[in-house]
């Protein structure tokens, strides 16, 4: 398997992919509006065998320091639970760090996440419609440049409620 970052030709089978790992097409639509808005910054595929199983975007959020939010990620269900999700998101914090973004933000579950080094206590300064447990934030071995400020994702993601 390999991870490299997204080309044209890979929109569709990235469609299919997510489809297949959520419940509804919410996430599908959330992909294409973030890169039609120009929010998508890092967006990442894993191809094996030619085939892309697995997808992963990073985008712009609103915070006081260059921050990206991770989401969603991806993988076909057959590849579940077999490391792509984890190559596609060690694969994309490199590439953010390489890029000299300063923090990623997450939502999602802290038991999966802190493996990659998310902290929700890193995250709980920040005022957002998402604050919470679920909320984590991670930094580049460096602290992040404030620890208080109000951030928000991409517009985007207000569409998925």
């Amino acid at each position: 398997m390999i991870v490299r970052c997204e080309e044209p030709a890979d929109v569709s089978a990235i469609r299919k992919i997510v489809e297949s790992a959520f419940p509804t097409p919410a996430e599908a639509r959330l992909v294409e509006q973030l890169r039609s808005d120009g929010d998508a910054v890092i967006s990442m595929v894993a191809v094996e065998s030619g085939i892309v199983v697995g997808h992963v975007m990073l985008s712009k959020m609103d915070a006081p320091f260059r921050a990206l939010g991770l989401g969603p990620v991806a993988v076909a269900p057959d590849r579940q639970r077999k490391g792509t999700g984890g190559s596609l998101v060690r694969s994309a914090l490199k590439e953010a760090e390489k890029e000299g973004w300063q923090g990623i933000f997450v939502l999602g579950d802290p038991e999966l996440y802190q493996k990659f080094g998310f902290d929700a206590a890193l995250a709980s300064g920040f005022t957002s419609p998402y604050a919470g447990p679920h909320l984590m934030a991670l930094s580049f071995n460096r602290p992040l440049p404030v620890a208080t400020g109000i951030i928000d994702y991409a517009p985007a993601f207000a569409a998925l409620g």
